[in-house]
Parts: structure tokens; sequence; C-alpha cells
């Protein structure tokens, strides 16, 4: 038997105003919090198998960087997006970040075969969300 591929993940981390309010609004979208990599200054958001996003308080975010920290509600420092699998889940995604706080970032884009919708989540941090037609890009 050989072993399993190797998959290569992706950590975002991003600093935050309010841990706990950050921990509802994405348990809210219906992400878990991976309690093994969580304490009173980071949550562990578990977007898939291979994505997670580390969330820090300020004080936590900044021994990472010597760099000042955006205040994202006010400069864009990152947009994140990521894949859906229908037009409907985009909708639904961006449906419930809505009814938890975020707010719309941006016009609903459909060009047919690509379909896209964005929200700022508490902290001012835009999550793009996009389906493509699979036979879009198929060969």
């Amino acid at each position: 038997m050989t072993a399993p591929a190797y998959q290569q993940m992706i950590f975002l981390n991003l600093p935050v105003s309010d841990l706990d309010a950050s921990k509802k609004f994405f348990t809210e979208l219906g992400y878990s919090i991976n309690e093994q990599f969580s304490d009173d200054t980071t949550a562990s958001v578990v977007i898939s198998e291979t994505i997670v996003a580390m969330v820090h308080t300020h004080e936590k975010y900044a021994q990472f960087t010597k760099k000042p920290i955006a205040d994202a509600t006010k400069t864009s420092e990152v947009l994140i997006a990521l894949s859906s699998e229908s037009r409907e889940k985009v909708d639904e995604l961006v449906d419930k970040a809505l009814a938890a706080g975020g707010s719309v970032s941006g016009e609903t884009q459909d060009h047919g075969f690509m379909y896209g919708r964005a929200f700022d989540d508490l902290d001012g941090h835009t999550w793009e969300v996009v389906w493509m037609d699979p036979s879009a890009i198929e060969g």
C-alpha cells in the first residue's frame, strides 16, 4: 500500500478585534473551530481539509510580523477567494455571512459560466465566493 499523496495546505492568518465575535461569525457560516490549535488569543477555523483560517487577537498577530497591522475596514490588505460547488452554494454562504454580521463587498458578478459574490467579515477582510462551470474550463 502506498502512502497517500501529500496535500499542501493553506493557513490564512488574520488579525481580529474581537476573537469571540469572530469565532461566532465563522461558526455561523458553518465552519468549525479546531480547539486543539485554539486558545484565548487564536482560533483555528477549519474551512476545508486543506484550508484553515487562523484568527488572532491583534496582540498575538503582532508576534508574527514587524509591520503595522492594517485596518481592513479602511484599506484592503488581502482578498480571499473560495471556490464553491454551485451558484446556490455561493448565495448560501454569502447570505449566511450577511446574516452573521458581515457586509456586502462589491457587486455580484454573473458571467454565465462564472458566478461570484463577496462579503467583508467583522474586521473588514474581504472573502470572495466563486463558482465556475466545470465545462467552461475543460479542454
